[in-house]
């Protein structure tokens, strides 16, 4: 992964994307779905005879709820994240069990009018050319005080942990996987995709989870969506 894209020439001028309410992708972190609608089967059968890149961003709107709205109307938002397919999985009732693993942030510059039944858009990369860094802003992370927010939360909901797995992830993994994996709504989902470096990211995580538990403790209830 590391040597397939070293500059943002290297990345493609569109993208074949998967709209996805609620669910975010980040560099060097990995997002397993599961594929079974005709028109997403297509795109991943498309995506594998090509350069194997999806990306990954929310709808705008989406009054029905829906994890993914159907058609081409609802607007898209302007930041996403494309990964490369990097497992594949056929069931045999028809479905797609894939991982993608992020590369690179983008801003939708435009969606193209195409026959697929999926929808593709026009990225502009320039932007993110700093997400191609390995590990970029790691040193910068407060990692102490995002561990010890991560334990106050997960004893608060009774919750566990891989603390192996954490203490031996870089801040990177860390900071990205915590993101993509948090209970929060869109909205909040987005602010974290679109933080400008690691450390903003690790600053708004904790702040969520701070919130989240200044809100239980004063009787408020969750403010998760």
């Amino acid at each position: 992964m590391p040597d397939r894209y070293l500059k943002i020439s290297d990345l493609p001028d569109t993208l074949k994307v998967f709209p996805l309410r609620g669910v975010i992708l980040l560099p060097r972190s990995t997002l397993p779905l599961n594929v079974f609608e005709p028109r997403y089967l297509a795109l991943v059968n498309d995506v594998l005879a090509g350069d194997r890149l999806i990306g990954i961003v929310q709808p705008s709107v989406d009054d029905d709820g829906n994890e993914s709205p159907q058609g081409k109307d609802i607007g898209l938002r302007h930041t996403g994240c494309a990964g490369r397919l990097t497992a594949y999985q056929e069931t045999d009732d028809g479905r797609y069990l894939i991982t993608l693993s992020g590369v690179c942030r983008f801003s939708v510059s435009h969606e193209e009018n195409t026959d697929a039944p999926y929808r593709m858009c026009a990225v502009d990369w320039k932007s993110f050319a700093g997400d191609l860094e390995q590990g970029r802003g790691e040193d910068e992370v407060d990692r102490d005080r995002l561990v010890s927010v991560l334990k106050k939360y997960l004893k608060a909901n009774k919750l566990s942990a891989d603390w192996d797995g954490i203490n031996n992830s870089s801040n990177e993994l860390l900071v990205n996987t915590l993101s993509m994996i948090s209970p929060y709504g869109p909205e909040e989902k987005q602010a974290l995709l679109e933080a400008g470096d690691l450390k903003t990211r690790a600053e708004v995580l904790t702040a969520l989870a701070e919130m989240e538990l200044a809100s239980n403790e004063a009787g408020g209830g969750s403010t998760l969506q």
